[in-house]
């Protein structure tokens, strides 16, 4: 009994202090900031490499801002790379699970992959949280209507298995 004084004035600072921890973080940090700002113009310049490393600096000096994780995951897909994408939404669906971003760009990722099926299941969980008018939700079902992108043959894939000739 004579600890219990103690205890409940521990157990609250602990409290306060995990709060503050968990909570959100709106505006990354000044560098982090500037470093984002940077990949963004290259991603709309089309250097997606220039991007990539920009985000991935800005997330060494902010590892706590999740948004930096959906830019990179833009930026693996706009160089082609959904399997990396999609690893980098999971991320932040697993700091933030009920982010709409992340759950509507996995799903498109998916579909872009030619995983429809699993893309669906994003689907229904954005229409779960947000409804079926929220932008995210129909967005996603748009591009899972228009179905994945038509897969490009090489030349060497349609070229016949030739004898070659010999000389005598």
């Amino acid at each position: 009994m004579r600890f219990a004084p103690a205890a409940a004035a521990l157990s609250l600072a602990l409290a306060v202090t995990s709060s503050v921890g968990w909570a959100g973080n709106d505006a990354p940090e000044p560098r982090a900031g500037v470093l984002i700002a940077k990949g963004e113009t290259a991603l709309a310049q089309g250097d997606t490499q220039g991007a990539i490393d920009a985000f991935e600096a800005a997330l060494a000096v902010d590892p706590g801002h999740t948004p930096i994780f959906l830019r990179l995951a833009e930026a693996a897909r706009a160089d082609g790379l959904q399997g990396k994408a999609i690893r980098y939404y999971r991320e932040a669906l697993t700091r933030e699970p009920r982010n709409l971003a992340a759950i509507a760009g996995e799903g498109e990722a998916l579909v872009e992959k030619g995983a429809v099926e699993m893309a669906k299941g994003s689907l229904a969980k954005l229409e779960s949280l947000c409804g079926e008018s929220c932008p995210e939700t129909q967005t996603l079902s748009a591009t899972i209507a228009a179905g994945p992108p038509a897969r490009v043959q090489t030349a060497e894939a349609l070229l016949p298995d030739a004898a070659v000739p010999q000389s005598n």
